[in-house]
């Protein structure tokens, strides 16, 4: 009798641990659902952090390739200032041989301010600066400057009155030129062109001397 009495308890206390197994297995502890929620709540920050730090990733690119061009920029607008200050200089030395008597030609000095004109031409080029083509070519309004109209062709370029020069694809300054107006061409623009002809006979005559 006692030990039944005794086994009807053992057998009632693990029906009841039996039943609360079955509890946990339907329904989740507490602890667990809010570990979860933390989870998933860390996850969310991490992917906002993500975020923010591909944007600010970006943003630094973005700065730094901005800061290069302006840097960039900066040296080609000092460059093209000091260009611009230069060309001047390059005017003077044209007009300068342009009038000097043929009877002068030959001498060392006229030579050698040749040679001068020359080598300022070329600093210029290795800077990126050249001249802008306009005599004979169509008048284009972006890169030439019309002072006034002469019989010749109509629309193209008679006549440059001042060298126009550019700094890579910018305009430092603009070809002054004069433009045809379609008529017969008058004597005086035949004149200027001779004398442009005589010019270049001139420099190729000092580059024979000097390669002499």
């Amino acid at each position: 009798m006692t030990e039944r009495k005794t086994q009807e308890p053992e057998e009632q206390a693990a029906q009841r641990r039996a039943e609360g197994v079955e509890e946990q297995d339907g329904q989740e502890p507490d602890d667990v659902a809010g570990l979860r929620a933390r989870l998933s709540e860390e996850q969310e920050k991490a992917r906002q952090y993500l975020a923010n730090w591909q944007r600010a990733a970006a943003d630094y690119q973005n700065f730094k390739r901005r800061v290069e061009e302006e840097r960039s920029e900066a040296g080609r607008l000092a460059g093209a200032s000091l260009i611009i200050n230069l060309l001047p200089l390059l005017d003077d030395l044209e007009r300068a041989l342009k009038t000097v008597d043929s009877k002068l030609a030959g001498l060392t000095w006229i030579d050698g301010i040749w040679l001068i004109y020359r080598k300022f031409q070329a600093v210029l080029e290795n800077a990126g600066c050249t001249e802008i083509q306009a005599d004979g070519q169509p008048f284009d309004p972006m890169v030439h400057e019309a002072v006034s109209e002469a019989p010749g062709p109509e629309g193209k370029v008679v006549a440059v009155v001042q060298k126009g020069y550019k700094l890579g694809d910018r305009v430092l300054r603009p070809a002054m030129v004069v433009v045809g107006r379609g008529e017969a061409e008058a004597p005086s623009v035949r004149s200027e062109e001779q004398g442009t002809r005589n010019e270049e006979q001139g420099e190729r005559g000092g580059e024979t001397r000097e390669a002499g």
